[in-house]
């Protein structure tokens, strides 16, 4: 009787929690579960070997029994009497661990992705970390504000001083063979260069730009010198990039919580490719008596749509009711509204954006996560951060791609009806390089053949345009199994997740509001949408754990 009435407790907690998340009591041993997670992150950051992060056998053979250690104190907290957001806390450090394991076992970025030695990078991310395996040692130049103070030049420095020792470890770590990550990586490290001579470009005339000569001088040789060993290593690579579809499948159930199969993953994303490119044609035939859509080709008229895209975008917003409204929203959509691109240097988002950039804008939620992340940190101590190996990607991607869909078919585009093919096009898009991706990790296509799947089923050839966009974004895929299927399998988990939520309203004979789901869902955190669907719902996932 009193499982049954825990069982019960946890459903109604589950349901009510449209109202409140963390309004129980805290369980005993939720801070023993805190203190985990503190001790498992300084874990997780390796210590310095000769100043930078140590990736070596040694050291990953030596930390292996301390990992089991955590995993055992994992395993002795006992959380089946707890509420079910704290259970979903505790899910969240088993998923990061479960993500270390595999990388440990099978992935080994820092033995297989040249692309993990990567350091600098010029750009925030649009989710709350650096999309595929990133290191521990990155120079994020676009968190340094000038004029620099004293320092944040001492750091500037130590983070370029970093780069020479952290590639003569990298030789030697690097022994495996997946040949396309290994060529492809090679591109990775002449953006590097290209970047630091933009460094070296913001430094220069500075006032102590003296401080800053030596260690940009010997950044840039090492990456010189990095890619030419690349090269010269890369014909003795001849094996596969892809991890398989058993590991894939692991992975997905494992670490980032989805309830699919690669099978499974690759029928909803032919359907959902099928779906898109067959809803593109009705949408043409429905428009056929409407005007041509007519890009922006100048730099003012660029700047006039994308002043009534974030008018139109916001005011749908509000008027819709489709989400609650803060005023960090509106200023952090603006920061990212989008430079005019010249018509023959346009890749495919900046096609659809100079027609109308408000499809775009919808994906560009994801800066409004990003800004709730800022300004309104989680109460729960291990959500506040992004979770590691990409972990929040079903929620965070799978919102942004979902809204472009959600808020077509709540009305965004009543007054511009061709703007609704955009959306298609973008769908039809996500689902083809997913699949290319799918085909890339079994193994049964390279990167360049999954490429041209992404090519080929992209509509009116908007990716023939752009090969290193390509290259990005298939190389990126290879790198992190399920980012490439991430859009599509999110967007369909939170499409499921609204049908829950909305039967469950509809039994209490309560009316669905998106302003009150979307509030809900932003507040459960960067998450899996699986943890987001239990804490809303108190429908208990079902991924393999």
């Amino acid at each position: 009787m009193k499982k049954v009435l825990i069982i019960i407790s946890a459903l109604i907690m589950g349901i009510t929690s449209m109202d409140a998340q963390y309004d129980n009591p805290q369980p005993a041993e939720y801070q023993a579960l805190v203190d985990l997670f503190n001790d498992w992150r300084k874990f997780e950051d390796p210590p310095r070997l000769n100043g930078v992060p140590d990736y070596t056998e040694d050291r990953f053979k030596k930390d292996h029994h301390a990992f089991k250690d955590l995993e055992e104190r994992l395993a002795r907290i006992t959380i089946n009497d707890w509420s079910v957001p704290y259970q979903v806390d505790w899910h969240i450090v088993r998923a990061e661990m479960n993500g270390y394991d595999f990388n440990y076992r099978v992935l080994k970025p820092w033995v297989r992705d040249p692309a993990f030695y990567q350091t600098v990078w010029m750009y925030q991310s649009d989710v709350p970390a650096h999309e595929g395996p990133t290191n521990h040692a990155t120079l994020e130049f676009w968190t340094y504000q000038f004029p620099l103070t004293h320092d944040e030049e001492e750091r500037l420095r130590s983070d370029l001083k970093v780069i020479p020792p952290f590639l003569v470890q990298a030789r030697g770590n690097l022994t495996g063979n997946a040949r396309d990550l290994w060529v492809a990586g090679i591109e990775n490290f002449k953006q590097q260069v290209r970047d630091l001579d933009q460094i070296a470009g913001k430094l220069q005339g500075y006032k102590t730009q003296s401080k800053f000569t030596s260690a940009l001088e010997n950044a840039k040789k090492a990456t010189k010198d990095f890619i030419i060993w690349l090269k010269e290593q890369a014909p003795g690579k001849t094996g596969p990039s892809g991890i398989g579809k058993d590991n894939y499948t692991w992975y997905q159930q494992n670490v980032h919580l989805l309830p699919l199969t690669w099978e499974e993953e690759l029928q909803l994303l032919q359907r959902e490719l099928d779906r898109a490119w067959s809803s593109l044609k009705l949408e043409e035939q429905h428009n056929k008596h409407l005007p041509s859509m007519t890009a922006a080709n100048t730099p003012e008229e660029f700047a006039r749509l994308t002043e009534r895209g974030v008018q139109r975008f916001m005011n749908f917003l509000k008027e819709k009711e489709i989400m609650p409204i803060k005023s960090n929203m509106e200023p952090a959509l603006r920061e990212h509204m989008g430079k005019f691109v010249p018509k023959n240097q346009r890749n495919f988002f900046s096609i659809g954006m100079h027609y109308d950039p408000v499809p775009l804008y919808s994906h560009f939620i994801h800066w409004f996560d990003l800004a709730q992340v800022r300004d309104d940190p989680h109460e729960s101590p291990i959500r506040r951060g992004p979770l590691l190996y990409n972990i929040f990607d079903s929620k965070n991607e799978g919102i942004a791609t979902g809204a472009e869909e959600m808020f077509m078919h709540a009305g965004l585009y009543e007054d511009s009806p061709r703007s609704r093919e955009i959306v298609w096009i973008m769908i039809a898009q996500r689902a083809a390089r997913g699949l290319g991706s799918l085909y890339a990790h079994a193994n049964e296509m390279t990167m360049v053949e999954a490429g041209q799947v992404h090519v080929k089923w992209t509509p009116r050839g908007w990716m023939k345009r752009e090969p290193h966009l390509l290259q990005f974004e298939q190389h990126l895929y290879l790198r992190q199994p399920g980012y490439g299927t991430c859009y599509i399998t999110g967007k369909y988990l939170i499409e499921r997740l609204v049908t829950d939520w909305a039967e469950q309203l509809e039994k209490q004979g309560k009316p669905f509001v998106m302003k009150d789901f979307f509030q809900a869902f932003n507040d459960s955190g960067n998450i899996p949408v699986e943890l987001v669907r239990w804490q809303m719902t108190g429908n208990k996932p079902n991924y393999n754990q």
